[in-house]
């Protein structure tokens, strides 16, 4: 090696070492610094569990999920109903396999059968929050506080529970107050947050807890088994480990304030849970408790989601809102002068869009509230003042299909019994088909035409066959009417 080149080497091995000297000396002045700001800072505030909200004495550390779990789990309980099995449920037993009836035999038909979740103490005095389908048809209900080898099991009784929401408020008697769950803000969460859900998975591993963060915010439309398809849905989503027995249990936040009441699980196992934000139950707990029962606000209307398809099928010059499909008599909207086709754009100054946010808005108006209703008729905004009442209980309509013939977009249809023509059959991948009609669905109106019988549904399709555009079919399904955009096959 050449004098020259062996300089040239050792020029090289400084300047680097110099450069990682430099790294360092920086990487550890950078350290020293988040250290020093570390002890400083003041730490996350977690609130004990009691009626004075204290904050908890953490140190100089930041709160852990320990600290959270130590603050909420004596709280959370374990809730075993039993009830007595009923014929439905025998029935479902063998279902289609009725011949296995006669091998097996049924046993003790008045056997009781075990079920159960989760709840979290609300009040100190023993009143519990949880889920209504966790109490639904209990015979007895036992609340297990603590556990094994100290668990503490006390007879519960019913407050009060609404199908709506699948909230639910029990309560039992204590010789002391109970630690309650601080109720936070659902509001304030944020996508991305960290909660934690607490709760008896499986009816068995009591106290556990899961944690991961919030995952999306307003979920609706969710087709939850043996939920209520007339009920309110606005869930928080978490990616945190919900499984069966979990309803019920709270989910909080890191300052161990419940954020939402765990509902729902994805049956396929895919990594998330649905919450009802804790605002919404805070609510109904209220008018559970105060009242014995919760109190919506009513419309009168049948409604559904426009889309700019839809509007385009009925015709109308407005891309997005709630359409009225049916406005039932001496109801808020009828004295409001509300008709069938508006497009409702606004409620109380806030634009609507969504139809499950829509009712939620109306759902949560107090009864007897006067609210200003923007609406488009003809291609023109009205404005109409509303003063919601009290929602009914819902009724129930059938609708039994007779038999026959007629056929266009791969429909055939014959006379209702009432106005309107019933499908009797549906070509396979047809218009009709891809758009959602099915057999027993009864056809009342045609591209914002009516349609008593079959003489007016014969008409309107001679009149509409060489149509490519969509066509908006009004169809009546079970107690529920909804438009149908039908997009013709191109020719």
């Amino acid at each position: 090696m050449t004098r020259n080149a062996t300089a040239t080497m050792f020029m090289s091995m400084r300047k680097s070492l110099r450069g990682f000297l430099l790294g360092s000396a920086l990487f550890l002045a950078g350290f020293a610094v988040s250290l020093i700001l570390t002890a400083d800072a003041d730490p996350s505030p977690v609130m004990a569990a009691g009626d004075d909200q204290e904050t908890m004495d953490l140190g100089s550390r930041p709160a852990t999920f320990a600290d959270v779990a130590d603050l909420v789990r004596p709280a959370v309980v374990y809730i075993k109903t039993e009830r007595e099995l009923s014929s439905r449920d025998r029935e479902d037993r063998y279902g289609p396999f009725d011949f296995f009836r006669e091998m097996f035999p049924e046993g003790d038909p008045h056997r009781r059968i075990p079920g159960g979740g989760s709840g979290f103490v609300i009040e100190k005095e023993g009143r519990i929050l949880t889920n209504y389908h966790v109490i639904r048809d209990a015979e007895t209900i036992t609340v297990v506080m603590g556990e094994e080898p100290d668990a503490e099991e006390l007879k519960a009784t019913v407050v009060g529970y609404d199908t709506y929401t699948d909230i639910a408020v029990i309560e039992v008697e204590a010789n002391r107050d109970l630690p309650v769950v601080r109720l936070g803000d659902s509001e304030e969460i944020r996508v991305g947050d960290w909660v934690m859900a607490v709760g008896t998975p499986f009816g068995q591993l009591s106290g556990t807890v899961t944690v991961g963060v919030v995952s999306a915010k307003g979920r609706t439309d969710l087709q939850i088994v043996g939920g209520n398809a007339q009920g309110y849905q606005d869930f928080i989503q978490t990616d945190a480990s919900i499984n069966f027995g979990n309803s019920g249990g709270p989910l909080v936040n890191l300052r161990g304030e419940a954020i939402g009441v765990n509902t729902a699980i994805n049956p396929s196992g895919q990594g998330i849970g649905f919450a009802i934000p804790i605002n919404m139950a805070r609510n109904i707990s209220q008018q559970l408790i105060e009242k014995g029962r919760v109190q919506y606000g009513f419309m009168g209307i049948r409604l559904q989601e426009l889309n700019r398809t839809l509007a385009q099928g009925l015709n109308l010059d407005v891309d997005s809102g709630i359409l009225v499909t049916e406005v039932l008599p001496d109801t808020p909207a009828d004295r409001a002068g509300i008709e069938k086709n508006d497009v409702i754009v606004e409620f109380d100054e806030k634009p609507v869009r969504d139809d499950q946010r829509f009712r939620l808005m109306v759902g949560n108006t107090e009864v007897g509230t006067e609210v200003p209703v923007v609406i488009v008729r003809d291609g023109k905004r009205k404005t109409v003042n509303m003063t919601l009442t009290e929602r009914p209980a819902d009724d129930v309509l059938a609708v039994a299909p007779p038999p026959a013939k007629e056929s266009w977009l791969g429909l055939q249809v014959d006379n209702s019994e009432e106005e309107g023509v019933v499908v009797v059959e549906v070509e396979r991948g047809s218009p009709a088909s891809e758009a959602g009609i099915r057999e027993g669905d009864v056809i009342t109106e045609i591209y914002s035409r009516r349609v008593d019988d079959l003489r007016d549904y014969t008409e309107i399709s001679e009149k509409l066959k060489d149509r490519k555009e969509p066509i908006a079919f009004l169809v009546r399904r079970d107690r529920t009417s909804r438009y149908v955009p039908v997009i013709p096959v191109e020719k």
